[in-house]
């Protein structure tokens, strides 16, 4: 059965995250709606377009592994996937993406200044959820929130002289997209009252599986077309931003190891990609060499990881929808 879109093997457990993300899905209507009739348009834009849901729908998987009955846990889960929402106005506005779910992006339907101004609306819904949830998620929402700032900071910037450029991206992964993930997956123990050690493992596998989701999406990208991924194909590319395939190449490059495949592609690369016809060129080009590959690989150990960090939890239906839950994020690949 399908819990946010997504296949698990337990029915059951399936079918009570379903409902109790019906009950999350009213919230953050709720929560898009309501600031006034001029600003409920860009307000919702990005919710109305639907969405996966991955955050909240783990915060409500890992309150399984305690009292999966308190309001907590659908608090935390709307707070996840609104500051998830706003960072995706941001996104957008940064890489000058122009549809975002098969639909056109904020900025794209307003402009930069209310596509951002949006995101830092739907922020402060997100913070005042997560104050009615106490100081120490409020601590947590904070530390998250500087997280994803200093992710995109780093992103931008680019490595140091002397730093690796492939430990540097997925810091960066880890900071923008894995720290939310982990706060996702330490919310719904903590708020289910499953334990600070059981919210401990669960914060280190969340970030991980944010890692392997961001490499994932970095195949994909570039190996599906807009119609199945709705966006853009090599957005990153245009944008001049190296994402892991990229990377590889690099790699390759800086170690004299590089095939003329590789050679062709990353000169490329180095052109002028600004119109769509140069953009589909270089986007075929790197889909046909064997660094996708390897990054899909990269994307699976991570996953792996993320599986291993269930160790010290319980054997039972929860830990293994969360090891199902780890496998999906990079199942899309397939």
């Amino acid at each position: 059965m399908t819990t946010a879109g997504f296949q698990l093997g337990d029915e059951e457990l399936t079918d009570r995250i379903a409902a109790r993300m019906a009950k999350v899905e009213e919230r953050l209507e709720e929560a898009v709606t309501g600031a006034d009739e001029l600003v409920d348009g860009p307000l919702r834009h990005p919710a109305a377009a639907g969405g996966k849901r991955l955050r909240p729908a783990l915060t409500l998987l890992t309150a399984e592994l305690g009292d999966t009955g308190r309001d907590e846990v659908t608090r935390a889960a709307v707070a996840v996937e609104l500051t998830h929402l706003a960072t995706l106005y941001h996104d957008d506005v940064m890489d000058s993406a122009a549809m975002r779910r098969g639909a056109p992006s904020a900025h794209a339907v307003w402009d930069n200044s209310v596509a951002i101004l949006t995101g830092d609306l739907l922020f402060a819904r997100a913070s005042q959820l997560v104050a009615s949830l106490g100081a120490e998620a409020v601590r947590v929402h904070a530390e998250t929130f500087e997280r994803l700032c200093l992710g995109q900071l780093h992103e931008t910037l680019g490595p140091r002289d002397g730093e690796d450029p492939i430990a540097h991206y997925i810091q960066v992964l880890a900071d923008k997209t894995g720290s939310l993930i982990a706060a996702s997956a330490r919310y719904g123990a903590v708020f289910s009252g499953a334990g600070a050690e059981v919210a401990a493992v669960l914060e280190e596998y969340g970030e991980k599986v944010g890692v392997a989701f961001q490499l994932a999406d970095d195949v994909i990208d570039l190996a599906s077309d807009a119609e199945t991924t709705g966006k853009t194909p090599g957005t990153d590319l245009r944008e001049g931003v190296a994402t892991m395939p990229v990377l590889l190449l690099q790699r390759r490059a800086a170690e004299g190891r590089l095939d003329p495949a590789g050679e062709a592609v990353l000169a490329r690369l180095g052109s002028d990609l600004g119109s769509d016809a140069a953009l589909r060129a270089a986007v075929e080009e790197l889909r046909g060499h064997e660094v996708l590959e390897e990054a899909r690989e990269l994307a699976r150990q991570w996953a792996r990881d993320a599986v291993a960090e269930l160790d010290p939890l319980p054997e039972g239906p929860v830990r293994q929808a969360l090891a199902e839950f780890a496998g999906l994020m990079v199942d899309r690949l397939a």
